[in-house]
């Protein structure tokens, strides 16, 4: 098969970064595959992959119809099958590009925590959680698959050199205190509020236990996060707080770790280096993984919806005081979530599933009035939402990642689930 993948940002971050390795995988397998995008950092990673990337023209409003032209011409050109875009802005270009060209399917997936309704339900769909997917398939989507985020566990491992030492220099990361790492875009929806708790959990715990709280990421909520940072590292008198920035290669920030924090791909990630993880969500919730824990995890994907975001500070200090001085402990965490990503998460059963849903695809494109009818109700639903950002933007509440700020885990409960051995 001839594949193009269109990740939807290539800046850092893990929907991205999951699509270019799954990307890398399948090219591995013999599958002519193409990376398209708007040129960014993970550009280097996609070469070094050994992918070939086309740079796409540039977007104003989304779906582009320029984008979607050029996605079509590059279809034509290098006789493409499948157009693979990630996250709605690529899915409904690779869509729109895909739907006049006989013998090219579009398929879409969506890791963030929320799917839009405007994909066309025909498109076949791959998510994150099995939470989203029962959601999906009840509201009548077909070809719904479960893709939990993959981890390349041999390029993410503890014992690789990645410059450790350098990255302590830079940062005047001290030896002998505790180390408790963030490596996440510093976003407003899902992330900010845990970050900034985190900040205040860090600053709270006892002065001679040194802890560092090392965050590595950038993006549109930098300023309040630098501004909450200073606040901790003059209240407290030390860099107990450590903005990194976007690094290129964020692996040695996992690796210095004692403890991570995190959710989603980066989350999983923190687990292939073999550390105990604490996993952040919004509204106060933070939980360490353990084995009793993991259900919880494998249903609604890494993430979780608390109580009250008053209680989350206090609630992560209370599992750094007693995780990190409590060495056997973090070993036997460590180790667990290392196995449960080897086992669940890595990169060949999912190059796999993924080019299953490719065969199917394929074979399935769906044509004449079922495609015409799911496609009118999809474009109802996109003036709606055009309607909605457009009286949010003009009362003040618009928000940058729309579907993150409406997560599936923070609706109503549903029913148990196994996680199968998972580990």
């Amino acid at each position: 098969m001839k594949i193009l993948v269109y990740p939807h940002d290539l800046g850092i971050g893990g929907s991205q970064i999951n699509a270019i390795e799954l990307a890398g995988a399948v090219h591995r397998l013999g599958h002519e595959t193409i990376v398209f995008g708007r040129p960014g950092p993970l550009v280097e990673k996609i070469r070094g992959l050994g992918l070939e990337f086309v740079a796409a023209p540039e977007m104003g409003r989304r779906p582009s119809g320029t984008v979607t032209r050029a996605l079509a011409g590059l279809v034509e050109r290098r006789r493409i099958d499948i157009l693979h875009g990630y996250e709605w802005p690529p899915s409904l270009e690779c869509y729109l590009a895909a739907r006049r060209l006989p013998g090219v399917a579009a398929v879409s997936t969506v890791m963030s925590m929320a799917v839009a309704p405007f994909i066309p339900k025909h498109v076949p769909l791959t998510v994150g959680t099995h939470q989203i997917a029962e959601v999906e398939s009840g509201v009548g989507r077909s070809g719904v698959t479960v893709l939990e985020p993959p981890v390349d566990v041999e390029a993410n491992r503890p014992g690789l050199e990645l410059a450790q030492g350098e990255l302590r220099r830079r940062w005047g990361i001290a030896d002998g205190g505790y180390v408790v790492a963030v490596v996440s875009r510093l976003a407003r929806e899902l992330k900010l509020e845990g970050i900034l708790t985190a900040m205040d959990a860090v600053a709270s715990l006892p002065a001679g236990m040194r802890v560092c709280l090392l965050i590595a990421g950038d993006g549109p909520a930098h300023a309040e996060v630098s501004m909450r940072a200073a606040q901790v590292n003059l209240r407290t008198g030390r860099q107990t707080v450590v903005l990194a920035g976007e690094l290129a290669d964020p692996r040695a920030a996992y690796d210095l770790a004692d403890v991570c924090l995190g959710m989603g791909g980066s989350a999983l990630r923190a687990l292939a280096f073999g550390k105990p993880l604490v996993v952040q969500g919004e509204a106060g919730f933070w939980e360490l993984l353990t084995p009793s824990s993991l259900e919880t995890f494998l249903w609604q994907g890494w993430y979780g919806v608390g109580s009250g975001q008053a209680g989350g500070a206090s609630a992560l200090r209370q599992i750094l005081f007693e995780i990190l001085p409590a060495e056997p402990r973090r070993a036997e965490l460590g180790a667990f979530g290392r196995r449960v990503v080897e086992h669940r998460y890595s990169l060949e059963h999912a190059a796999d599933v993924q080019l299953d849903t490719y065969a199917a695809a394929l074979k399935t494109a769906s044509s004449g009035r079922t495609a015409y009818l799911r496609e009118a109700e999809a474009a109802a639903q996109f003036l709606r939402y055009k309607r909605r950002r457009l009286q949010a933007r003009l009362t003040g509440r618009d928000t940058a990642d729309d579907f993150n700020a409406r997560p599936v885990a923070a609706g109503p409960p549903v029913h148990s689930f196994s996680t199968g051995g998972a580990a």
